[in-house]
């Protein structure tokens, strides 16, 4: 069970734990959150959780704003670090490997050509899986007409994209690292958009290593955590 507690607009910078994490149950939002328990569980690392209601535009308040000028979830206040600021999810995680993974558990060492490699899949998740794939579920889910050419565009081009991600995982476990691959803030940061694959594909049964690959994360106990935070009010 989450110890993670809900703070106020009023304690941003103020918490009682080093990291502040504002997020909405999101793909996302719960990147952070599955290495912020990680992080929990291998080192100690506390947190507190705040909620942030996305149906009342509470991202666009002027509190929330100073800290994120782009109005999105997630976003971090760093307590241990001068209330340092940190917003975009794969920005979030390589502040928190490069502060508080010392041990390199969940990334690897700088100037290494594993931490090249992990990069490059932070990348292509960053610029590709999320935008097509929140796009996808735009336009399936939330758009108020539906739109054919839309829908269709950005189905496939998710669907390639995992495509593309079989090709590096056939044969191994995860997508950076020597070997079959080591866990690392690469799976983590594409994860939670491949397992909400649904709107996009009932099943992952096209790609078998994919599939694999989710259910292989999903399975770890601090994931399951993470994609439970925030806690439902």
């Amino acid at each position: 069970m989450s110890t993670t507690t809900a703070t106020s607009a009023a304690t941003t910078e103020q918490g009682d734990k080093p990291i502040e994490f504002y997020t909405a149950s999101t793909p996302n939002g719960r990147k952070v959150s599955v290495f912020l328990e990680e992080l929990k569980a291998a080192y100690g690392l506390q947190y507190n959780a705040r909620r942030i209601t996305l149906s009342r535009n509470e991202q666009k308040e002027e509190w929330f704003i100073k800290i994120n000028p782009n109005g999105r979830i997630p976003a971090i206040v760093d307590n241990s670090n001068d209330g340092f600021k940190v917003f975009e999810s794969a920005a979030i995680l390589l502040y928190l490997a490069s502060r508080y993974d010392k041990e390199r558990k969940f990334s690897f060492e700088p100037g290494s050509l594993d931490e090249s490699e992990a990069l490059q899949w932070i990348f292509f998740s960053h610029g590709g899986i999320g935008p097509m794939q929140g796009q996808a579920n735009h336009f399936v889910s939330s758009a108020p007409e539906k739109i054919p050419y839309a829908i269709e565009r950005y189905i496939n081009e998710t669907k390639r994209l995992y495509s593309v991600l079989e090709i590096r995982l056939n044969g191994r476990e995860y997508l950076a690292g020597p070997g079959k691959g080591t866990y690392s803030i690469a799976d983590i940061n594409a994860f939670p958009w491949v397992n909400g694959h649904k709107t996009v594909t009932e099943t992952l049964d096209n790609w078998p290593s994919v599939k694999a690959w989710v259910e292989r994360i999903r399975a770890r106990e601090q994931v399951q955590t993470g994609l439970k935070v925030p806690v439902s009010a």
